[in-house]
């Protein structure tokens, strides 16, 4: 009876931890779409509602950095995704008015959760 109930607060404290994790990347998700669909609508991008919507948010991004669409398949081919995300990046800076060089610190951790919202809310 006591392995039962190790066994269940190990599956409990599990569960918690997943809980927690889950709950940390909604509100990752909500941040990033918020600061995406500022940026588009400072940008002037039709439909900047789109970027809270997984995988759609992709086209918003790639309109904010004024490129083509077929710049979205780029970002679905490993390696390369990370080459072509920093210059979407550096052209969503350039176009906000803002040094280019911002876009190649978004592949530095939590420095890619601050400039996107220094992008969305800075004038």
């Amino acid at each position: 009876m006591e392995e039962a109930g190790r066994q269940a607060l190990g599956g409990g404290l599990l569960a918690g931890m997943m809980g927690a994790y889950c709950c940390f990347i909604l509100v990752i998700y909500v941040y990033f779409s918020m600061c995406l669909m500022k940026i588009a609508q400072k940008l002037g991008v039709e439909n900047a509602w789109l970027a809270w919507i997984p995988i759609v948010n992709l086209w918003t991004l790639v309109q904010c950095a004024g490129k083509e669409w077929w710049w979205i398949i780029m970002l679905f081919i490993p390696l390369l995704n990370i080459v072509f995300g920093i210059l979407i990046w550096m052209s969503i800076s350039e176009r906000r008015g803002k040094p280019s060089w911002l876009g190649i610190l978004m592949i530095i951790p939590l420095l890619n959760l601050i400039i996107p919202g220094y992008l969305a809310f800075s004038d």
